[in-house]
This record gives C-alpha cells, sequence and structure tokens, in this order.
C-alpha cells in the first residue's frame, strides 16, 4: 500500500518514510557510509511524492541519521553516541546566546576532564601513553601556526577522552568542541600563547607518567581555568557581568 495511503496526508506520509527508513538504517539494511537510495527508487518502492521523500530525507538529516550534502546523495549515518550529540548541536548552540551559558557548560567540561585525568593517571596503558605524547609532539610542533595549533590542542584533549575505552566520552569531547568552538575562535591567538598552553600540556601528561592524579587535576584545572579567562576577554561588556 502507497505509504501516503497509509496516513492520508503527506506531513503523516513523511513521518512514515521516516519510521520505515531509521527502522532500515539502524538494522544495517542500509549501510552505514552508503548513498541512501535515489529520491525516484523511494518515491516508486514506496509510492510517495517527491514532496514527501524529500521532507522525510530532510527529517533524516535533522536526526543525524544521513549526511546531506548539495549534489550529492545523501550518506546513511548509523547512530552511535557521536550522531545523538550531532542532532543536538543546533540546539545547544541556541541555548550559548548569554557567557553565563557558556560558562556553564564549560564547567561541565572542567569536571569531566579533571576526572578523566585522574583516572589517566591511575590506569592509562603504555598505548594510551603512547597516543597522549604523539599528541603533545605534534601540539609542540604546532606552536608557530596557530591554526594547527588549536587543531592539536584539540586533539592532546581528545586523547585524554580516549583513555577510559568507553565511546560516550570522545563522542562528549566532540560535542564539546563543536559547541565551544565560535568562542575559542575570538580568542586572539599567538606563538607566544600557544607555548604556554603547551607547556599547561606537558604539565598534565608528566603528572600521569609520573602516576600523581593530584598534580595531574591540578595541571589540569590550573591550565582551564587560564584558558578561560582567556576567552572571556572576548565577551562584551555585557556579557562578562
Amino acid at each position: 500500500m502507497p505509504i501516503e495511503n497509509l496516513k492520508g496526508t503527506e506531513s503523516r506520509a513523511a513521518d512514515n518514510v521516516v519510521s520505515l527508513l531509521e527502522r532500515r538504517i539502524t538494522s544495517g539494511e542500509l549501510e552505514n557510509g552508503q548513498p541512501l537510495p535515489a529520491e525516484r527508487d523511494l518515491m516508486e518502492e514506496l509510492g510517495a511524492s517527491r514532496t514527501v521523500i524529500r521532507e522525510a530525507i530532510l527529517a533524516l538529516s535533522n536526526l543525524g541519521l544521513i549526511e546531506n550534502k548539495p549534489r550529492f546523495r545523501p550518506i546513511v549515518r548509523k547512530p552511535n553516541y557521536e550522531t545523538v550529540l550531532n542532532a543536538t548541536g543546533k540546539i545547544v548552540q541556541h541555548l550559548l546566546a548569554e557567557s553565563g551559558d557558556v560558562k556553564n557548560l564549560y564547567d561541565s567540561r572542567v569536571l569531566i576532564e579533571r576526572a578523566l585525568v585522574r583516572d589517566a593517571a591511575t590506569s592509562a596503558t603504555k598505548d594510551d601513553i603512547a597516543d597522549l605524547k604523539a599528541a603533545l609532539a605534534a601540539n609542540e610542533a604546532a606552536i608557530s601556526d596557530s591554526i594547527a595549533f588549536y587543531e592539536t590542542d584539540v586533539a592532546f584533549h581528545g586523547a585524554l577522552y580516549r583513555v577510559p575505552k568507553n565511546p560516550i566520552f570522545p563522542a562528549i569531547h566532540t560535542g564539546y568542541t563543536a559547541w565551544l568552538a565560535p568562542h575559542w575562535n575570538n580568542m586572539v591567538r599567538s606563538p607566544e600563547r600557544n607555548e604556554i598552553n603547551f607547556h599547561a600540556h606537558r604539565a598534565i601528561l608528566t603528572a600521569i607518567m609520573d602516576r600523581d592524579p593530584i598534580t595531574a587535576e591540578n595541571a589540569l584545572v590550573t591550565h582551564l581555568d587560564a584558558a578561560w579567562d582567556h576567552v572571556r576577554t572576548t565577551f562584551s561588556p555585557d556579557e562578562k557581568s
């Protein structure tokens, strides 16, 4: 039976198409990373109009279940923790209209990373340490290039989120990076500032390698507090109050 006949209106029909394609994506029938069937094929299979199919594709994109790019067929994205965070990303950005909201989000990041460095200091494996060392080396090599330094700064913190071997944490890190980036992009950057941050990263890693969770946590908090003091200078006088 055609999809539109099942629901009676195009809007309800689109909901039906979304439910059907969502089941196919989560079950693996539509493979992760592969293009979604062409619009015409979906229209013929489901007996739905182009309007219904396009409305359903937009809804799937908003859910993070497909990656929709102009002039290309949508790509299937099987849901995972990162998908969930990406799907809520635009909503979070709207919530960050005030500096107080940004600070609340940032404080939650500090709390998580404090736990992560303490855990790393007691449980990081040789492979974890090697991962952190490689990230720190890349960070040091990029000191003179502020754009590259920012990327390696993010990567160093990302390595901390991988230590627990829990897929939720790297997804959270991706979320923090995306949500806070608009504010961090407004910071004045310089090789001198980059070097200060590099030394802070090195202090964190040294404490982790010394298996000293208290020193690792203190080094992280000092680093992130300084980062907040730096970024808040970009806020307007009203936002700072």
